[in-house]
């Protein structure tokens, strides 16, 4: 039957704990879908998974070159899985320049599936080969399955009256087919993803359909060589509970709107599309119901000052970019620093600078959201460290901008908002609450009269009446809010701001240590999505016996007030980061300490191995 497991299992199936696997072709090739629905059917499975989408910077570039590799990297296994992956065990290779791409990656006698009716002379010249590596020692050093998928798929979907253009395209799903079977996953959740994709097209839905369950069936029947065996792996013992897989943004979307509603509030998104921010406004746009509204604006400018004229409104204004953008919205965001009233500003860092690497990941904005204002200009910086943790941190980010008045800087990077994990969905009972409770009593009001404790500002909804007051970018004074130029009360006021964005370390946790103790001879500190490489290979590295420990910071502007202390107390700090030393410098102007960098700006994510050879390296020079 169409989508259901095959009855007859191999006897062959190899059980292996985790699995990489990198699917990868032309843009056109579909290797993002044929991705993300092996992730969907493994994650159904119970498998613990993590992904790293990896797309071309070019929005088209020359078919068949290195420039228009797409990729899609999975890591799943049987027990907790961390990173995406370091190298794959599997390349599935659609052409000659994704296996040029990818080749270098694989792990030595690892697999490569691979279309060889796509490597012809022209394609193979055009990936960068001096000479056909399908005959030559290129390969030597894998195991090598080399099928005419291109051929199998037309004859597969031949009486089904598409054109040769339209049944090439269903090969991505011949593939898929092949890898479901070689790592026994089932079919069904995708059968029915393509039957309701392509509801107004019964025709292609079949098409892709017959194209995969046609590449299922060749592992099933293909007498392949003893190498090349299907695989089994368990599934993973996780905590009960309704589960879904989950990208970065998707998190940060809905972790936006529980926070808007946590703090009784709607949500009015204004955003300029820029990668990889954007799909936060297509997300965001698709939840109207849950009292969001998203506006597109003609530029970065205009998309933050609506953001900010809605916080001024009484809703919760949001606004989404990258570095770029950012840049943009600098004098903006000083506005809403100035007039005190609640903003998220949600930045997925790229490789820079200027358009630099528009698809690539990079921790490259930790400069501009923490100094990057004119004048004195603090606001609190937070940033996600996994896609699950963006949810987390939305929630966060919404609770602090809306109980101390400021605007708030969400740090978060391509990788994350692109990559996805297995999500518990938390229960309703445990979601959050923290009303705001806007000014409604004209007795004794003053715009800028403060909280005690919090130095918050009252906000108070215009039109309410008696509750009548101007704000804006000149200073105020600081309790009527009317304009001054007054050199005490602008000493005041900038102080009086800084000291209200630094008191928030009062209502933040104490930093903990992710891994290993306080008495560690090394520690590791990270933030962002540097998270599962640092965290796994501390965890290696304290199994071969080094002591050495693992802090990752999620609160960036105000750090927490104990982190200090901790990081005094190791006699070695290394700060691994995807950029020059970001947080690095913040770390030893805060602190005076003598830490050091392991800096990476590839645009690619840290492997586990190159933070295990600095850990090694380190501690052999202790010892």
């Amino acid at each position: 039957m169409e989508g259901n497991t095959a009855a007859a299992r191999s006897p062959q199936r190899e059980v292996v704990e985790e699995v990489v696997i990198r699917f990868a072709g032309d843009s056109g090739d579909g290797m993002q879908v044929t991705g993300a629905q092996f992730t969907q059917e493994t994650a159904i499975f119970g498998n613990d998974l993590a992904t790293f989408p990896d797309f071309p910077a070019e929005i088209r570039a020359p078919v068949g070159t290195t420039f228009g590799v797409s990729a899609f990297q999975i890591h799943f296994g049987s027990h907790e899985v961390r990173t995406s992956g370091d190298a794959p065990d599997v390349l599935v290779a659609m052409n000659p320049a994704a296996l040029k791409v990818s080749l270098d990656d694989l792990k030595v006698g690892g697999m490569i599936v691979l279309d060889e009716g796509t490597f012809n002379r022209r394609n193979i010249a055009k990936a960068g080969f001096d000479s056909n590596p399908l005959e030559d020692d290129t390969l030597a050093p894998y195991q090598t399955l080399r099928l005419d998928i291109s051929k199998m798929t037309l004859e597969a979907v031949k009486d089904l009256d598409l054109s040769k253009k339209e049944s090439l395209r269903c090969k991505n799903f011949w593939t898929l087919g092949l890898m479901l079977w070689m790592y026994d996953r089932d079919r069904r959740a995708t059968v029915e993803w393509l039957n309701k994709k392509f509801s107004k097209r019964p025709e292609i839905a079949k098409a892709n359909v017959t194209a995969l369950n046609a590449g299922h069936a060749f592992g099933e029947t293909a007498e392949l060589s003893s190498n090349l065996v299907g695989f089994t792996v368990a599934k993973t013992d996780v905590a009960p509970g309704v589960y879904r897989t989950v990208t970065g943004t998707e998190a940060l979307a809905w972790g936006l709107v529980v926070g808007a509603r946590a703090a009784g509030l709607k949500i009015m998104l204004g955003s300029y599309p820029i990668t990889p921010a954007s799909p936060l406004l297509h997300n965001l746009a698709n939840l109207k119901a849950y009292g969001v509204t998203t506006f597109q604006a003609e530029d970065e400018i205009a998309a933050v000052c609506s953001a900010i004229g809605a916080s001024y409104a009484g809703a919760l204004g949001v606004t989404s970019s990258s570095g770029p953008g950012i840049a943009l919205k600098t004098e903006a965001i000083g506005l809403a620093i100035s007039t005190e009233l609640p903003l998220v500003i949600v930045n997925t860092q790229r490789a820079g600078p200027s358009t630099g690497l528009p698809t690539k990941t990079e921790q490259s904005d930790l400069y501009l959201a923490v100094y990057g204002r004119n004048a004195d200009a603090p606001l609190p910086v937070l940033a996600a460290s996994t896609p699950t943790d963006c949810f987390e941190v939305a929630i966060e980010s919404v609770r602090i901008a809306t109980k101390y008045m400021t605007p708030v800087m969400l740090l978060t990077e391509g990788y994350l908002a692109n990559a996805a994990e297995p999500w518990r969905i938390p229960d309703t009972d445990d979601l959050p609450s923290f009303p705001v409770k806007f000014r409604t009593d004209p007795e004794g009001f003053q715009p800028f009269a403060r909280n005690a404790d919090t130095l918050a500002r009252p906000w108070a909804i215009p039109g309410t009446p008696g509750l009548e007051h101007r704000i804006g970018g000149l200073e105020k004074d600081s309790v009527t809010g009317n304009i001054s130029y007054d050199a005490e009360n602008h000493q005041h006021m900038t102080d009086v701001r800084a000291a209200k964005i630094a008191g928030i370390a009062r209502d933040i946790p104490q930093q903990e240590i992710q891994c290993g103790e306080e008495t560690d001879v090394m520690v590791l500190v990270g933030w962002g999505s540097t998270f599962g490489p640092i965290n796994q290979a501390v965890r290696q590295a304290r199994e071969e016996g080094h002591s050495v420990a693992h802090i990752h910071i999620r609160y960036i502007v105000p750090l927490p007030s104990n982190l200090g202390d901790l990081l005094n107390g190791f006699d070695r700090v290394l700060v691994p980061e995807m950029n020059n030393g970001q947080l690095l410098t913040l770390l030893r102007s805060t602190y005076a300490i003598d830490a050091e960098g392991l800096n990476k700006v590839s645009g690619k994510p840290f492997r586990v191995s190159e933070i295990l050879d600095a850990i090694r390296t380190r501690m052999g020079d202790a010892s």
